[in-house]
Parts: C-alpha cells; sequence; structure tokens
C-alpha cells in the first residue's frame, strides 16, 4: 500500500498535469503572418462547361465564330463547340437533340421548327445580303439587274450553267424560292445539264462555280471572304426584298431534351445580342475587306 506521503505528492501531480492540459487547450495560438507581397490564391473556377451548337456554314467560312468564341469562354467560363452544316442539317440536329442552340438562317424553316414545339427564344441578331454571281463574261447578260427572280430567268433560259448548294441549307432555301418565282424550279426542269447541284458548303460551292466559271447565289459575307480566290464578280446585288439574309439563334427546348444545357443557351443569346458583341459583328470584315460583313440587327435595329 502507498504512504500517505507517496499518495499526496500523486494527488498532487495530478492536479499539477491537468492544470497545463486545460491552459494549454485555452491558449489561442498566435496566426502567422503572411509575407509582405505573397500572391493570393484566387479560388478555380472549376471546369469549364460545354455548350453545343450547330451553326450554318457562313459564320465558320467567314471566321466570325472563331472572333467571338473567346470572349464568350472567358466571359462565362463555357466552352463554345460547333458543328458547321447548312441550316437544314442544323434544323435537324436540333430536332434530334443533339445540340442545345441553333444558328441558322432559313426562316420559313424555323418557323417550323419553333411551332412544332422544338426551339425557344427565336432571335434575330444580324443579317447581310445574298448576291449572284458569276463569271465576268456574264453570258446571261443579268449584270445590274435589280430583280434576282428575273436574273434567274434569264440563266435558265439562256442555259448558262448555275451552280446550286443542293444541301437544305438557308441559301439552297432561298435559291429555290427564286427558281420558284420564275415559274420553273430546277425539279422539272427537262434539260439540266446546265444546272449542277453540289450537296457541300458555301466555300466548297463558290470554288465549283469559279472552276466551271458558272452562276450561283452567295451569301454576301462568304463570297467577300473568299473573293481572293476566284475569279467571279457580283452581278445581282440590289434587290433587298429577295435578297435580306437573316441570322436568327434558337435555343433547344428544354422540357424536350432534359439533357440540353439551356442556361449555356440562353448566354450565348445573351452575348450575341449585347452591345459589346453587336459592335463587334458591325466592324467584322471592315479593316480588311474595306466593308462589313454582317450588320448587327439588335445595335441597328434595322430589320
Amino acid at each position: 500500500m502507498f504512504s500517505r506521503k507517496a499518495s499526496g505528492i500523486i494527488l498532487v501531480a495530478i492536479i499539477a498535469i491537468t492544470a497545463v492540459l486545460v491552459l494549454s487547450g485555452c491558449t489561442t495560438p498566435t496566426p502567422t503572418a503572411a509575407p509582405t507581397g505573397a500572391p493570393t490564391a484566387t479560388p478555380s473556377a472549376g471546369p469549364r462547361e460545354v455548350l453545343k451548337m450547330a451553326t450554318t456554314t457562313s459564320m465558320q467560312d467567314t471566321g466570325l465564330l472563331d472572333y467571338l468564341k473567346s470572349d464568350f469562354d472567358s466571359k462565362y467560363n463555357m466552352d463554345l463547340q460547333w458543328t458547321s452544316v447548312g441550316s437544314g442539317q442544323a434544323l435537324a440536329l436540333g430536332r434530334s437533340g443533339d445540340v442545345s442552340v441553333l444558328l441558322v438562317h432559313s426562316p420559313k424553316d424555323e418557323t417550323t421548327f419553333v411551332n412544332d414545339g422544338y426551339g425557344w427564344n427565336r432571335t434575330q441578331f444580324a443579317h447581310n445580303f445574298y448576291v449572284i454571281v458569276g463569271p465576268s463574261s456574264d453570258p446571261a447578260g443579268i449584270k445590274d439587274l435589280t430583280n434576282a427572280s428575273q436574273a434567274f430567268t434569264k440563266i435558265r433560259d439562256s442555259k448558262s450553267k448555275f451552280v446550286s448548294r443542293g444541301d437544305n441549307s438557308g441559301t439552297n432555301a432561298k435559291e429555290l424560292s427564286l427558281w420558284n418565282m420564275t415559274g420553273s424550279t430546277p425539279s422539272n426542269i427537262t434539260d439540266s445539264s446546265w444546272y449542277v447541284s453540289t450537296g457541300v458548303g458555301m466555300g466548297s460551292t463558290l470554288t465549283m462555280a469559279n472552276e466551271m466559271q458558272a452562276y450561283t447565289l452567295s451569301d454576301l459575307s462568304t463570297f467577300i471572304h473568299n473573293q481572293k480566290n476566284l475569279s467571279l464578280v457580283v452581278l445581282v446585288e440590289n434587290d433587298p426584298k429577295n435578297l435580306i439574309n437573316k441570322y436568327d439563334l434558337i435555343a433547344i427546348n428544354h422540357t424536350m431534351y432534359p439533357s440540353s444545357n439551356y442556361n449555356g443557351a440562353l448566354k450565348f443569346i445573351e452575348f450575341m445580342t449585347s452591345k459589346e458583341t453587336q459592335e463587334k459583328i458591325r466592324d467584322y470584315g471592315k479593316a480588311e475587306f474595306g466593308r462589313p460583313l454582317f450588320y448587327a440587327d439588335v445595335l441597328n435595329q434595322t430589320t
């Protein structure tokens, strides 16, 4: 058994140790000061959110989307990815839910698309004009006509070579509407050796028309962007009623396709219609070509 003296020593020791532990637990450590001039850590923005879009080829061929992409991506921490096809194919990608937003220029087909419930928030943000281009020799004699359907009539009657995109694009839809105005579409022309359908985009169609020294219908922006590689010239352009070319944005119906990035689509529409972006669209092409490739409709409210 312990003696009373030993027990007292042990008791005192226990009390002393307990006091030390209590005091150390209650003591607040002095914070270490950050070194002067040390960089402040910035929270990570996280991985970029992908926004998939189907767009008409003219936006790709002219370089406008490449020009605007970095601004959009950095502003919204997103990664805009697009497939460049004719408007008909773009609308088909929207119908299948493979993309979240469309950039197209086929008004009649767009109206059907929205009315069928596939798209929301249809917004016109820009326009330019179609032109009829062809060889400078102008075998059909259409130069400076102010009626596009009359020019098509002369091309048909003279059986001058014409190259069509034939790809269900907005440009192809406009071309077919002009043929309809002449009363004779390519589908019911018995001798169509002069009419060639490519099934490809505008840039490639212009190249083929140039090689064949044929006429074709093009949006003005793509023609100007490729003009340095072509001998074709603009022959008909002063028919604004029939040759206007409107570009629209459409978000895919999120209730029909829950996996679509609807919020991202709205951000893209917001971005494309913002004053800053509209000013960039307005000025795009001026420095290189001496004229704009597109007219900024939200900024100008012209159409």
